[in-house]
């Protein structure tokens, strides 16, 4: 029996309805919060069809709708998930009346704004963070104490700071007043808050940090709190594997672009 003819396994399934990631939903299986046709499913690789019902705690689960991607721009004081332990705002909450269930293409921590990118399929955000699309990050970052150019260019072919390696990054000095600076920095794989670690590495405060493109998707003039969503074809271009799903499109309940709450 091929893969097809059995169906497709439900942790990827469930990526791609955007309910979690499939990482995620292996865990809400481990759980015992996803159930298949009345019945608890007990491991990740459990096949489904289109027959199928699906519930994650007690609620029946959508079958896919087309992939979909927007561009938001994150202000900061927002926190890069669905739920806060602490109360704190996040950048679901804050997202327009009509959007369906999105997760995020890697994450912005708290003190940092720009371009975010926000999806309904889990498998596309996980294609669009895998290090081997080779996609550049880049950044503009506001630092605080003296730059020493040549460090920054040193950072190219890779940096260790306590005692953690980094990959290359380029950096470069574009203004400075004072002790405070703007530079603006690129890579290509990022591990968490590696700029702010790397910069301190080279006893600088990171003040500010925006991010200005994630690969092929740039912030562009989208305002604080702006999302648009990015049409079709140019999501086809760039992922062509990324729009394959069956399934028919609902009506878009939210503009193209808006400002989120």
């Amino acid at each position: 029996m091929t893969q097809d003819s059995r169906g497709e396994r439900i942790a990827k399934w469930l990526s791609r309805t955007g309910v979690a990631s499939r990482r995620d939903a292996e865990r809400m299986i481990e759980d015992a919060r996803v159930k298949l046709n009345g019945q608890p499913v007990v491991h990740p690789a459990t096949f489904i069809t289109a027959n199928d019902v699906v519930q994650v705690d007690g609620k029946v689960v959508d079958q896919p709708e087309r992939t979909r991607l927007w561009r938001y721009h994150k202000p900061d004081g927002l926190v890069t998930t669905h739920k806060d332990p602490e109360g704190r705002p996040t950048v679901f909450a804050s997202l327009p009346e009509g959007m369906p269930r999105v997760i995020s293409v890697g994450r912005l921590d708290l003190n940092s704004e720009g371009l975010l990118l926000l999806t309904n399929d889990g498998e596309l955000a996980r294609r669009l963070e895998l290090p081997n699309n080779g996609w550049l990050r880049r950044y503009r970052v506001r630092v605080f104490g003296v730059v020493d150019e040549a460090r920054l260019a040193a950072l190219a072919h890779g940096s260790e700071f306590d005692g953690v390696r980094y990959g290359p990054i380029e950096a470069g000095l574009d203004s400075h007043k004072g002790d405070n600076a703007w530079l603006t920095v690129s890579l290509r794989e990022g591990k968490n808050r590696e700029i702010r670690k790397v910069m301190t590495g080279l006893n600088l405060h990171v003040s500010r940090l925006i991010r200005l493109s994630y690969g092929p998707f740039l912030l562009g003039t989208l305002q604080r709190g702006e999302l648009e969503e990015v049409q079709g074809k140019v999501l086809r271009e760039q992922m062509p594997k990324a729009t394959e799903k069956t399934a028919p499109r609902k009506p878009a309940t939210a503009p193209a672009t808006k400002q989120a709450r």
